[in-house]
């Protein structure tokens, strides 16, 4: 190779080099990635209404609240005692959770509390009951909790036995990731009065929102005939349906881009030590809020003492 061969292509080495360094000068830095966005949990617990040990919710969702403390995005706040004297709580919330007593004195379908829970409801803001608080009486609020959460337990049409269901398979659902097959003796609703009147044991879309039930099992002819905690039963139309699954926890996705779930359990709150019934909770308290659930769900570990932190006084002996 001759001179002026070396000098032509030591040029446009020279050249090139020069073209990429200018093209790097000029390409505008990417952005930092950005961390999600922290989701806001609110969990609102309910009033004492009966024995220790029953219907714990001040407790309930303190434990259940020391359990999130390390799911990553999310934030959650605990109300205690009922509807929170001062609702601002609910601003800017992703999420609302009542563990509370339903029926005709539902503490959310009070004047004015209803109207301000749709208005978050259509905002996106996703919302879960648990228990007693699936119970409103239809011409108060079944309409609205059909849309907010898919569903609501009804008198005298649902049902209440205690019983011990078998949960052996699950969907494929954020709610159910990482969760075992377990049995547990509870208060376990049935026969909810779903949306669009559909059974609830199988997925469904249903007036643009998608139902999927999360909890499912076979009531026995015993369990069906009674007697239930209140009134005793059996009612013919559960009787007769024999067989048939049942849902007991559920959830929807809704048209205005927020979540809901309902969950017939929490009777008895020395079931929150079980880790399988204590981690589909929790897993459905984080995807209510629109955050990711862990790939194998929400772990938590109960220390000892835990389950007995913060219950409600004893009444007084008369």
């Amino acid at each position: 190779m001759n001179l002026r061969c070396v000098g032509m292509l030591l040029l446009t080495i020279l050249l090139s080099w020069n073209a990429g360094q200018l093209a790097t000068a000029q390409a505008p830095a990417s952005a930092p990635a950005q961390p999600p966005r922290v989701r806001k949990l609110v969990l609102v617990a309910g009033k004492p209404s009966h024995p220790p040990r029953m219907h714990e919710f001040n407790a309930g969702v303190q434990l259940l609240h020391k359990c999130l403390a390390n799911v990553p995005g999310l934030e959650s706040e605990y109300v205690l005692n009922g509807w929170p004297e001062d609702d601002s709580i609910f601003d800017n919330a992703d999420g609302i959770v009542f563990y509370m007593d339903g029926g005709a004195r539902h503490e959310v379908v009070a004047p004015g509390r209803k109207e301000k829970i749709d208005k978050l409801v259509r905002q996106g803001v996703g919302i879960g009951c648990m228990h007693y608080a699936v119970e409103v009486v239809p011409e108060q609020a079944g309409a609205e909790f059909k849309r907010w959460i898919g569903g609501h337990y009804e008198h005298m049409f649902s049902c209440n036995p205690i019983w011990e269901p078998h949960f052996a398979m699950f969907p494929d659902h954020p709610i159910a990731q990482g969760v075992e097959p377990f049995t547990i003796q509870d208060e376990w609703y049935f026969n909810m009065r779903f949306i669009g009147d559909i059974p609830g044991n199988v997925s469904a879309r249903v007036e643009d929102i998608d139902f999927t039930p999360i909890l499912v099992a076979v009531p026995s002819d015993d369990v069906r005939d009674g007697p239930y905690v209140y009134p005793k039963g059996p009612y013919p139309h559960i009787v007769a349906n024999a067989g048939r699954a049942e849902a007991m926890m559920w959830a929807v996705e809704r048209p205005d881009g927020g979540r809901g779930f309902g969950f017939t359990g929490g009777h008895f709150h020395d079931n929150w030590a079980n880790d399988q019934f204590r981690k589909i909770v929790l897993n459905a308290l984080v995807w209510v809020t629109g955050a990711d659930v862990p790939a194998q769900g929400v772990q938590s570990t109960l220390a000892p003492g835990d389950i007995d932190a913060n219950l409600d006084p004893k009444p007084p002996r008369r």
